[in-house]
Order: C-alpha cells, then structure tokens, then sequence
C-alpha cells in the first residue's frame, strides 16, 4: 500500500514512521523544510498546559503519550544517535485561580499533582520571584527539547527503505476518482496513492478547502524566547500568569508564550519580545542579567476546545486526517499517530477514536 502523507511536522512525521514500521510504503511531502513550524517553534511540554481544563478526549490522548514518550525517545535515540532529551522536572503551577478543579481532576484521573507550601517551592526553584501566595506541583512531568525530536524523526525515516521524504514541495490540491482521493496534486507534479493523509498543521484547512472540505482549523501564532542560564538554574519548570518557563538540560531556558489570532504572519514583534522579557524577570528574576539568545515565533493549529480530527473523511474515500492540534501537538503526537495508524490498517485503536472523527465536525460546502 501507498500512502502519501502531507505535512513534514511532528505529527506528519511520527504518522509516517508509525505507517511505515508496519511496512507500507510512504511518501511524505513537505511544502518547506521537514520540522521547520510550529513542531520546533513550540515549547515541548509533554502535558497540556492546564490539563485540568482540557476535555477528556484531550486527556485520554496526553496520558497515553506521557507514558510512551521515554520509550519513543529510547527508541530513536538508539536507531539514529540524535537524543530528543526527554527532560523530567515536574512542573510547579503558581497562584491558579482554579486550583481546586485542578485538585480534584488529579484524584480522578490519579495523576500526581498536589498543593505544596510556598516554603518547599523557593527552596526546590531558589531562583523564583516573590509575590507568589499558591501552588501545586505535579511530578514526572517533562519537556522534550522539539528540535532534536524533529531531527530524530527524520534521521528514522531516512533509515527506511519503504519512506520517501520530498521537502519544498507544496501540495496543492488532490487528485480524485470520483468520490475516491487518489493521490495529490504538487508543485512537482501529480503524486498517486491509496490513501493520503492530511497533518498540515495550521495549513489543513486551507488544503481541505480545495475539496470543499469547510474545517475550523487555523493559525494561531506563539512567540517565544530563550536565555542561556547555568546549568543547575532552573530545576523545575514553572507557570503563571498563562506564561511558563522550562529548563533544558544545558541551561537554556525558554519563555513562553504568546497567543495571537493574526493570520499566517509569524514575524516576532518587540511588543511581545519586552512583554516575554518582563514575565520572564517575574517570574526568575536573575534573568534581568540574561541575554536573550533568540526570539521566534510559530503558527499552532488552532481548533474549537483543542480536540485534534484524526480518521477518514466521510464522502472521500482514501483520504484521512491528523491535525488540528492547537497548543498540545508536541503532546498528543504519539497518541495521535499511533490511533491514526490502528484506524487507517484496521487494527484495534489504543483509544476510542470517536471524538476524534471528522464526521460531523466539519462541513462539506458542496454538499
């Protein structure tokens, strides 16, 4: 079987590996570099950011890939040499307003998180602000460092005689039999396939939209910024104020993020670079004395409450999607592409896949 994958983002690139593992052939088609959006602009937390607030769809998805990231990350590390660092912090949440929701969802889904004294918070992370009154901790939460994930993702594949990975070839439209998609028009010409799936990320919509395919899928843009600390500067991520900090093993620390609905335009702006910097001295005030070393910005794929459209599309045989992410697709991603591939090869999916369908969550303008 032929199957053509459009997107080269996390979830492109971990649905093509997952695919192709099982043996079928892929093609994956890139309109830029492979890895080059939001997949390496995002922070790499491997949990939403208030998990509490998410739907259980959501949250059925982030268990499963918080438990198979290690594994995940073992596994490519020992088959391309390129460590994606999955980073265990746990995660420290400051003066939420919605603390006891938080509370109570933890008891229900046993997950570790719990209220702890301020006086155990400044000592674990000494170099947190004052003015902080609350917070809740829960342990064995990561951070996965994005870009080497991406670049271990594509060292896998490129191990694979049954992968094809074509970069700068954007997809235009889709090649049809009648209700049958058979393949997909490109750039560089018409690529035929028994199945394709669309992962563009924030671009599906406008690709679906060439089928008449309506989805509420778009670019939601998020700016960041890194300093480079010591090593031992930050032991535990923290949040507050919408705003997190996350330490990578060498003493980089990213700041993030912003949320803005502006668009395809991903150029950062001083007003959020100062408005990052000012959150970061608030939080960790030592950073006042830090070089910002970068600044960037990514487009998330937004969508209604954050619930990915992973399955086939009704109407249009042979064409599936995985997208529609929003801020947690470093997240879901292992969850996401695995139950994508148990759909597309008929094999029992790890997750009840009916939240996820499309059906009846997009619309057909030509129907």
């Amino acid at each position: 079987m032929q199957i053509v994958v459009v997107g080269g983002g996390v979830i492109g690139l971990l649905s093509g590996l997952f695919l192709a593992r099982t043996g079928v052939s892929v093609l994956l088609l890139e309109s830029g570099n492979v890895g080059s959006e939001a997949s390496w602009a995002g922070g790499g937390i491997v949990s939403p950011l208030y998990p509490w607030r998410y739907s259980p769809a959501v949250t059925a998805l982030a268990h499963w890939s918080q438990d198979f990231y290690p594994q995940l990350a073992e596994r490519l590390l020992s088959e391309t040499g390129v460590d994606p660092e999955v980073h265990v912090t746990g995660l420290y949440w400051l003066d939420l307003h919605d603390e006891a929701e938080a509370l109570s969802w933890a008891e229900r889904y046993g997950r570790p998180l719990h209220a702890v004294p301020m006086e155990a918070v400044r000592k674990a992370v000494p170099s947190l602000g004052e003015g902080y009154e609350r917070a809740v901790y829960m342990e064995g939460v990561a951070n996965i460092r994005n870009p080497r994930l991406l670049q271990a993702l594509r060292a896998a594949l490129a191990g694979l005689s049954n992968v094809t990975v074509v970069e700068h070839c954007p997809v235009e439209g889709f090649l049809q039999d009648g209700s049958r998609v058979v393949g997909v028009r490109t750039a560089q010409g018409d690529m035929r396939a028994e199945q394709v799936v669309v992962a563009a990320g924030a671009w599906s919509a406008q690709l679906l939209a060439t089928l008449g395919l309506q989805i509420p899928v778009k670019p939601m843009k998020g700016q960041m910024i890194l300093f480079k600390c010591a090593e031992d500067f930050l032991p535990s991520m923290v949040l507050a104020k919408r705003r997190y900090a996350i330490p990578r093993r060498d003493g980089h620390i990213l700041v993030g993020s912003t949320l803005e609905d502006v668009g395809f335009d991903k150029t950062p702006t001083e007003d959020a670079l100062q408005s990052l910097r000012a959150t970061a001295i608030e939080l960790l005030p030592a950073l006042a004395d830090a070089q910002v070393v970068k600044h960037w910005a990514g487009l998330r794929p937004g969508s209604p409450d954050g619930v990915p459209y992973i399955g086939q599309v009704s109407g249009f045989d042979g064409l599936w999607l995985n997208c529609g992410h929003f801020r947690n697709g470093l997240v879901l991603a292992p969850a996401s592409c695995q139950l994508l591939a148990d759909l597309m090869l008929g094999r029992e999916p790890i997750v009840d896949p009916a939240p996820y369908a499309p059906t009846g969550r997009i619309s057909d303008q030509k129907g």
